[in-house]
Order: structure tokens, then C-alpha cells, then sequence
């Protein structure tokens, strides 16, 4: 049997659009409350913009999944779509700024505008998974997703920095450079499609098991065991990194070092992704977003028990590999899953899951919960419950499924 070459320039593709509108989001992020003052709208309103986007994504994730496995079934169309609906979601970004600058009768057009990038800007999260569930040989999908990761990692890790050196610039500059680069690079995608099409058939013809995967994306209880435990799981990675980890550190270290050790989990994220990939290929992605989840669990417990920095830094070293595994293990078992025809229903519910524990933590953040002794106790521990559970209840499905032989657990799954 001879298998395709796996289109590693493609994976290292993908991976760049991700790193580029990853990038353009913490952009966003950065100078959305200097943007919003300008307009007129108060820095209390930003938290609220925020959650609204996160609440947008929840719904828009998964109707450009729908319309992903709608419009793929001819080759370059789905490429086609995310360029066009990528572009207007560019230039809608690269405005912000511009529009703001105007002062406060251009809050509506403000509004509209981030509204605008913020619903089109979905086209970039499922659809191009979608490409690679469609095309790529199913051995080669949890080394791809790595890749795609990676270009996540890498803006996590290079955020505080942003932050820091982005603070005294113009806006306008970070806006129109990474929007005009984000742009350009999806234009690649037609071709992106063409090539992985034309890999397709010798892939599907002399790797794939079909009989084994077929309908698996019909299954209800599967799919909602699997969203049930992202949300969960990505729950915990929210509360964890962005509440817990900044007082963790401030125990040990002043504020001014928060910009080195932040970044020290989305270094542990980044340095495991490609090894996490061959345990996927191997145990498949449940098993691993389940083991990665107990390890995880372990890991933020005794960030919260460490004594001393070195300590600390260890187990968020481990915190970041676990949650690096899970993402990475969940968006190949999400295309398994949504094998054949489903891939995009598939991936753009996990990627809503993502947003609904975004929405999560920041509902969390504005509830002030984190002002009452009580629940502030209760919460620092509540990542490592949800990576517990979650790990715990994904290994023992794993397990039931291999047993019964009811849903398949191999190549991806």
C-alpha cells in the first residue's frame, strides 16, 4: 500500500492564516477600549462588546460550518467563499480605527462595522478544518491540525508582548498592516483546494477505512459527548490562563515580569503540539483530549500548591502542553467525527463550544464573582475539576466504545 505524501507546505498554510486572523484578533483586543472611547462609548462598555462577540461566535461558528459542507462538494467553491467573505471581513477591520478617529457621531457606524468583522471573521475558524476533513489523507490530519495550532500558539505566547509595544502606536498601523496580510494570504486558498483535491482520490482510495468512520457524524450521542467535553475543557483552559495564572504568578514575581512569565504556558502549548499529533494518529482523539485532560488537571492543582517560581513555572509548562494536546487532539477527532459530509456541522459546533467558554469566563469576570471570598475559592479550583471530569468521562467513553465496538475510536477519533 503506498501512501500520499502528506502536503506539509499545506498544513505550514493554514497554520499562517491562523497566526495572521489570530493576530488580527488580539489587535482587537488590544485598542478595542482606546477605539470604543474615541466613539464615544465607555471603557465599561468594551467587557459587554466582547461578550457580544463571543455570543455572535456561538451561532456564526456553526452556520459557516453548515455552509462550508454546503458549498464544498465542488471543488475550489469553498475556497472561493472564505476568500470573499475573509475580504469584506478585512476591510470592515481595517476601517475600525479610521471610523473612530472621527470622534463620537460614528459610534453606530462603529458598531456596525465591528459587527460586521465579527460575524464574517467565523469564515476563518471552521471552514478551512473543513478543507483538510474534506481532502487530506486521514493519516495526515492530526500532523495538519497540529500545524493549524501552532499558528494559535504562537500569537498566545507573543500577546503580552503586543500588548506592551502596541500600546503607544497608532492604531491604524497594526489595523491596515495585519488586515491588508490576512487578505492577501486567504486569496491562496482557491489554490489551497485545488492541490488537496487533487491529493484526494489516491488518499481515499488507498488509506482511508471508510466503512469504519461512515455515519460516524450521525451520531448524536457521540457528537454531544464530544461538544459537551470541549466546553467543558476549554471552560477550564479560560478560568485557568486568563483569572487564575496572572495571581498565581504575582505571588512570586512583581507585575513588570508578568509579560516573560505569561507566555511560559503558551510555550509549553507550542512545544507539544507535533509530538501530541503522533499520539493522536496513534490512540486517536478522544483518548488523547482525555489523558491530556488528567494530566492537565494535575498540573493546574499544583500550580495552585507550588511554593516557589521555578515551581510554578514547571506546571504551567505542563498546563500549556495539556491544553495544547486537547485543542490540537479535538479539531482531528472533530473532523473524524464529522466524516463524511459532516465536517463543517462538526467543526463549527466545537469551535462555538470554544466561544460559549469564552463567554464563560468573561461572564464570570463581569459578575465580580471574583470579589467574594467564597466563590473566588470555589472557582480557582473549578479548571482542574473540568479537566478532570471531563478527561475522566472522555477516557471512559473511549473505553465503552472500544469494548462495544459502538462509534469508532481510530484514525482521528
Amino acid at each position: 500500500m503506498t501512501r500520499p505524501a502528506i502536503p506539509h507546505a499545506i498544513g505550514i498554510y493554514l497554520g499562517v492564516v491562523q497566526l495572521l486572523f489570530t493576530l488580527c484578533w488580539t489587535v482587537y483586543v488590544i485598542y478595542l477600549p482606546r477605539l470604543a472611547e474615541q466613539v464615544g462609548l465607555q471603557r465599561s462598555a468594551v467587557l459587554t462588546l466582547l461578550m457580544l462577540d463571543q455570543a455572535i461566535f456561538t451561532i456564526t461558528d456553526f452556520a459557516m460550518g453548515v455552509a462550508a459542507d454546503r458549498v464544498s462538494n465542488l471543488v475550489g467553491r469553498l475556497g472561493r467563499l472564505i476568500a470573499t467573505i475573509t475580504a469584506i471581513s478585512c476591510a470592515a477591520f481595517l476601517v475600525l480605527p479610521f471610523i473612530a478617529g472621527i470622534g463620537s457621531s460614528t459610534q453606530w457606524l462603529f458598531l456596525g462595522l465591528t459587527l460586521t468583522w465579527v460575524v464574517t471573521s467565523s469564515a476563518l475558524r471552521a471552514p478551512p478544518l473543513v478543507l483538510l476533513g474534506k481532502y487530506a489523507a486521514r493519516p495526515a490530519i492530526p500532523w495538519l491540525s497540529s500545524l493549524i495550532v501552532l499558528g494559535i500558539g504562537i500569537v498566545g505566547a507573543a500577546a503580552p508582548y503586543l500588548t506592551v509595544e502596541l500600546r503607544n502606536i497608532d492604531p491604524r498601523w497594526p489595523f491596515a498592516l495585519s488586515s491588508i496580510a490576512l487578505m492577501l494570504t486567504t486569496f491562496g486558498l482557491v489554490i489551497v483546494e485545488r492541490r488537496l483535491a487533487s491529493l484526494s482520490t489516491a488518499s481515499r482510495e488507498t488509506v482511508l477505512e471508510k466503512p469504519a468512520l461512515e455515519g460516524a457524524g450521525r451520531s448524536p450521542a457521540l457528537t454531544i459527548a464530544f461538544i459537551v467535553a470541549v466546553t467543558v475543557l476549554a471552560a477550564g483552559f479560560q478560568l485557568h490562563f486568563f483569572i487564575d495564572s496572572a495571581p498565581l504568578f504575582r505571588r512570586f514575581a512583581e507585575a513588570a515580569r508578568l509579560e516573560v512569565l505569561m507566555p511560559i504556558f503558551w510555550i509549553g502549548f507550542n512545544i507539544v503540539l507535533l509530538p501530541a499529533s503522533l499520539m493522536t494518529s496513534r490512540l486517536g482523539g478522544l483518548a488523547v483530549m482525555g489523558g491530556a485532560g488528567l494530566v492537565g488537571a494535575v498540573a493546574i492543582a499544583g500550580a495552585h500548591l507550588a511554593n516557589n517560581l521555578e515551581l510554578l513555572i514547571a506546571f504551567q509548562l505542563v498546563a500549556g502542553a495539556a491544553w495544547g494536546c486537547m485543542l490540537m487532539s479535538a479539531m482531528a477527532a472533530a473532523l473524524a467525527i464529522g466524516y463524511t459530509g459532516y465536517e463543517g456541522r462538526i467543526t463549527g459546533v466545537m469551535f462555538s463550544a470554544l466561544a460559549l467558554a469564552t463567554l464563560t469566563r468573561m461572564a464570570a469576570v463581569a459578575s465580580g464573582v471574583r470579589a467574594d471570598p467564597a466563590y473566588s475559592a470555589m472557582l480557582q479550583w473549578a479548571p482542574s475539576a473540568a479537566w478532570s471530569i471531563a478527561g475522566a468521562a472522555l477516557l471512559i467513553l473511549v473505553l465503552m466504545a472500544g469494548r462495544n465496538k459502538i462509534i469508532p475510536v481510530k484514525n482521528g477519533v
